[in-house]
């Protein structure tokens, strides 16, 4: 927190010099020393509002060029709204070259700050040496993981559940700095949670479907028993008002605005190769009604051929050179605006998914249904937090996390989380070709790859 404050001070003082020398003279509006106050709190509230949204404060918790990418995100955000601020009160446009290089200042500023941070984190507080205890899943995917974090965690070992309790609680009573339980019964997990709480040892849980359920319960105080109540899902009829008032306007300006990039873009697919436009597929929405989604071509015509569809690979050779451009920058996604005005889609919710996808993956996941207790959304909680190439499994938690939060301002924090992950490359990355995306079978340690869509939601 201090470090964060020192990084917010630099920057607030920066805007309060640039303020004084450069813009106060060019607005129009008096501004007296109480005016001067009020515009640079405004600053600084919006600044570390957004650093704190977008992860700009994680540091010790995300990478350093995750806290980077976020800090300059927010900063670059804060800055060109005050620009149109100043811009209002000027009643014309004020001279950019200033706020040019205030921006330049303030990125280099927080890339100094940044690698500080990193180096002194790492110096305070070691990788903490951390025991595996697994069940009968195989704890490859999990690993790999923890090893990308080698700055936090360092996996010194790992146990099966089937070596017993008792030599795991004497594994990890005096060499380690926490436990990490992975896809474990119910009735061992409990018995570990309890002794390493006694024994204050931290511990790394990954929730199965019924703790994510629970929760989003509210917490009863009728009896003298502690009580949680897990609702049955359905929105008020206020919020379905504003969730749909929001996605009516929201789509409607949208449409407006990158009109004609979408223009563009569809003459360009046209000229490309002489095939369709657009894509339609049929997918699922809420209670696994079904529609047509529309996307942007992005792949060859015969991209199917074979009549079996599959997800997006690394350097997949079906996708278009116009196709590799419109995916990076989401153009493909575009279309789905009308989507969401004629009411198939939201703009947050869990991205949908082709029927027969659904039923290979039930066959697995039964809980896979749950996903449709809402109307499928443009992006959403799996999206923000995971990437493309999340497991399905992983993926419905993080939904079923959304559904049982859900909130109108959950609503809002999504859409403004979602404009940073279309700055980032990791979050469209295709699948590798040996890559597992469904879960793995329980006995065989072999995963069935339900088959994907061309365009699978990203």
């Amino acid at each position: 927190m201090i470090l964060s404050m020192i990084s917010l001070a630099v920057q607030v003082a920066g805007f309060t010099f640039v303020w004084y020398h450069a813009y106060k003279e060019q607005v129009k509006m008096i501004f007296w020393i109480k005016g001067d106050i009020l515009l640079i709190s405004i600053y600084a509230v919006l600044l570390l509002w957004l650093s704190k949204m977008y992860g700009g404060t994680g540091i010790g918790f995300l990478k350093a060029w995750e806290v980077f990418f976020s800090q300059v995100f927010s900063t670059v955000g804060v800055n060109v709204i005050i620009y149109a601020v100043l811009s209002l009160m000027s009643a014309k446009l004020v001279d950019p070259g200033t706020m040019l290089l205030l921006m330049a200042a303030d990125i280099l500023w927080i890339g100094l700050w940044t690698a500080l941070c990193q180096l002194l984190y790492s110096m305070l507080f070691p990788p903490r040496d951390l025991l595996l205890v697994s069940g009968d899943r195989d704890c490859e995917a999990i690993l790999s993981k923890f090893r990308s974090r080698p700055d936090k965690y360092n996996v010194c070992k790992t146990m099966n559940i089937s070596e017993g309790i008792d030599s795991i609680c004497e594994e990890i009573r005096h060499r380690y700095d926490g436990m990490i339980l992975w896809d474990l019964p119910i009735s061992e997990r409990n018995a570990l949670l309890k002794f390493c709480y006694g024994n204050s040892i931290r511990v790394y849980i990954m929730p199965k479907i019924p703790d994510v359920l629970i929760k989003g319960t509210t917490e009863l105080h009728i009896f003298d028993t502690p009580m949680y109540l897990i609702r049955e899902y359905e929105l008020t009829v206020e919020q379905r008002f504003v969730k749909r008032s929001i996605d009516l306007v929201c789509a409607l300006l949208l449409l407006i605005v990158t009109s004609p990039f979408m223009l563009i873009t569809a003459i360009l697919i046209k000229l490309y190769d002489g095939g369709p436009v657009l894509y339609k597929q049929t997918r699922c929405t809420q209670d696994a009604r079904e529609f047509s989604i529309l996307k942007f071509r992005s792949m060859r015509v015969d991209a199917e051929k074979d009549g079996v569809a599959r997800l997006a690979s690394k350097k997949d050779d079906r996708i278009t050179p116009i196709g590799k451009v419109i995916r990076a920058i989401r153009f493909d996604e575009l279309p789905q605006l009308v989507n969401i005005l004629k009411g198939d889609m939201s703009f947050i919710g869990p991205r949908p998914e082709r029927p027969e996808i659904i039923a290979q993956y039930m066959e697995e996941m039964p809980e896979f249904a749950f996903r449709t207790k809402v109307k499928a959304g443009l992006a959403g909680y799996a999206q923000v937090y995971g990437k493309y190439n999340t497991t399905p499994y992983d993926k419905l938690k993080l939904d079923l996390t959304y559904i049982e939060n859900y909130s109108v301002w959950l609503d809002l924090k999504l859409m403004l989380l979602t404009l940073k992950i279309l700055f980032q490359p990791d979050s469209t990355e295709g699948v590798e070709a040996d890559q597992v995306t469904a879960i793995r079978e329980e006995k065989t340690g072999r995963g069935k790859k339900p088959s994907g869509a061309e365009e699978k939601g990203k």
